[in-house]
């Protein structure tokens, strides 16, 4: 069995052994997590607290590369910014392997997540952001990807063609709208600076606790720019960017001027995710969460899409006034949400609301 099989098939005896091995004492009660990317476990132990074992897609991260991510959030806990962050084994170190799979053990965290942020919640959480870029900051992450229209854009299609995944009826129109994206985000970003950010910041991977917000997964976590961490959290709500952006300047810098990279940003993601999906393909569970995937309709939303998203980046201008940041749309555009973003969010925000 090699490491993809391996991980596709873990049972519930290779999970709670991989823990108890290194000093944990399950009960054998053992529960799979909602997580596609990676394979996530929330087992009980004896004392009846829990923990959260996570095994890495193998391939996708280096162990050097994992590594950074367990530095940035050990970072983060040091400074007092919240964070889960994963625990050390009993020889101090904070990553195992088994059968070249590698893996990680958390302290299960409760929260749950907020459906609408109100201006103290947006105040609270531009406060945590500062702080959590301003620790991104101190250090260089030398191996994690750079948020690049190479990296999220170019690369992806690369794999897409060469792999031919979309149909040669839609494939010019698909290959111009991410090389124009593309272009649209290089021209933008230049002189933007680049620091570690948690790279994947929807409401998903932000919980509200007894001490307040905090914030979870930084398996996505990138070297990129600031305002990656704001789109998915502040839509297109400006008077919520105005009060953000307030509280977030208490802790770091930030220019008006970054803000024009969001709706660029949200055309990235388009392309972006769905390399990854068919990076995964493989995998049975992406075949069951992504059954519509690769057909000829897919492909021409997708395009459609993006070439909306694309003119939209040309449309939106920031405003700064003396008030505060206002926008400016040259005509009518539809507001941008996460669901636009992410085909299956309302399927997922269902399923979420169904396990609670």
């Amino acid at each position: 069995m090699n490491e993809n099989e391996f991980f596709y098939n873990l049972t519930p005896h290779v999970i709670i052994d991989s823990v108890e091995r290194e000093g944990y004492t399950p009960t054998g009660l053992c529960w799979k997590l909602n997580s596609l990317e990676n394979r996530v476990y929330d087992l009980e132990l004896d004392d009846k607290s829990h923990v959260v074992v996570k095994f890495y897609r193998p391939g996708r991260w280096s162990k050097t590369q994992i590594l950074e991510e367990h530095e940035f959030l050990f970072d983060l806990v040091e400074s007092e910014v919240l964070v889960c962050s994963p625990c050390f084994f009993k020889d101090g170190e904070s990553l195992k392997e088994i059968e070249g799979i590698y893996y990680a053990v958390w302290k299960r965290t409760g929260g749950r997540c907020i459906d609408e942020f109100l201006e103290d919640h947006l105040a609270n959480l531009g406060r945590l952001l500062g702080r959590l870029h301003t620790v991104g900051k101190k250090k260089e992450a030398k191996e994690r990807l750079k948020l690049t229209s190479e990296n999220m854009c170019r690369i992806p299609l690369s794999y897409l063609l060469n792999n031919s995944l979309i149909p040669s009826s839609c494939e010019n129109d698909f290959k111009k709208a991410v090389e124009e994206a593309s272009n649209i985000f290089d021209d933008l970003a230049a002189g933007v600076p680049y620091h570690r950010i948690h790279g994947d910041c929807h409401i998903g991977n932000l919980l509200y606790g007894d001490e307040g917000f905090f914030f979870l997964d930084f398996d996505d976590f990138y070297t990129g720019p600031a305002v990656q961490d704001f789109w998915m959290i502040l839509s297109n709500n400006i008077e919520g960017t105005n009060i953000f952006l307030k509280n977030y300047r208490m802790f770091s810098d930030f220019e008006n001027s970054w803000l024009k990279l969001m709706e660029p940003l949200r055309a990235l993601r388009f392309v972006h995710y769905t390399g990854w999906i068919a990076r995964r393909w493989e995998d049975p569970a992406f075949k069951n969460a992504f059954p519509h995937f690769g057909t000829k309709e897919y492909w021409q939303t997708l395009t459609k899409d993006l070439y909306e998203q694309i003119a939209l980046s040309k449309k939106v201008s920031y405003i700064i006034r003396a008030d505060g940041i206002h926008t400016e749309v040259s005509d009518d555009a539809p507001p941008v949400t996460n669901k636009d973003i992410f085909w299956d969010w309302e399927e997922k925000n269902n399923k979420k609301e169904n396990n609670k």
